[in-house]
């Protein structure tokens, strides 16, 4: 009687624990699959940013929603800190446009800085190791199917809108100098490519204010291994870590002037 009795309470226990059958995928986009809650998609104000991102790209839908989610995240959370926004490899502008309108950026108050050569990458800055893994091929792939833009004409129309934007046209590291912003606040980093991007970060490194933000979109991303070897490196002079996202971004936030480093 005991030994059932035993059983029949564990019974109701364990099916008390079962998790819920398994829903169909909520996301399946940009190389990220889930079941989890994707509800943000439907947002309104979500719709509305990401449209105004396809319309940037000369109506191209990227399908790359939650990497934008993460985007508008991290802008938002910056625009309540004191300094700019600057993005390195801008392309069409298809995030810029997407935060820039959910922000409504010229109320902000705040300059964007868009550095981009508006003709694709520069093959001067990479390194060996990306030109095995076909750097060139995909460069010139994306500029041949119009992925990538040629010439900087449609990305000035596209940011017209807005007066608190300022387009810097050409390679980094040399065009860097040109950013006349002594706080930032916001840092993206997407040029595909390892050495602009750490020479960026480094450059701007001391300009950051406590707890600015620092995306980089290719850090996790499939088949850009030396991105996030540069920025690994980069962390660990600095004493920082940056974080991995599923969605092939690493996030990272200036620390406190000073503070200790991590614990191991």
């Amino acid at each position: 009687m005991l030994r059932r009795l035993i059983a029949a309470v564990r019974g109701r226990h364990a099916g008390s624990r079962a998790k819920p059958e398994r829903p169909s995928w909520s996301y399946d986009e940009d190389g990220l699959r889930t079941i989890h809650d994707a509800s943000f998609t439907d947002n309104p104000a979500f719709e509305r940013a990401y449209r105004r991102g396809v319309d940037a790209a000369g109506g191209s839908d990227y399908r790359w929603r939650w990497r934008v989610h993460i985007g508008l995240w991290v802008a938002a959370c910056a625009s309540r800190l004191d300094g700019d926004f600057v993005e390195c490899g801008v392309n069409r502008g298809f995030l810029s446009s997407a935060i820039c309108t959910d922000l409504d950026w010229d109320a902000l108050g705040k300059t964007f800085w868009l550095l981009d050569t508006f003709q694709g990458g520069d093959e001067r800055q990479t390194s060996e190791a990306e030109r095995r893994a076909g750097w060139r091929d995909r460069n010139a792939e994306a500029l041949k199917n119009g992925f990538y833009v040629s010439g900087s004409a449609a990305v000035h129309a596209n940011f017209s809108q807005w007066r608190n934007v300022r387009i810097v046209e050409g390679s980094v590291p040399q065009t860097l100098a040109r950013v006349d912003a002594a706080k930032v606040a916001f840092l993206h980093l997407d040029m595909n490519c390892s050495a602009p991007e750490v020479a960026a970060l480094e450059y701007f490194w001391e300009r950051l204010i406590p707890g600015a933000f620092v995306l980089l979109d290719d850090y996790a991303y499939f088949g850009y291994a030396e991105s996030k070897r540069g920025m690994d490196a980069f962390a660990n002079r600095r004493n920082v870590r940056i974080v991995t996202l599923p969605t092939g971004q690493g996030l990272l936030v200036r620390p406190p002037r000073g503070a200790p480093p991590p614990r191991e």
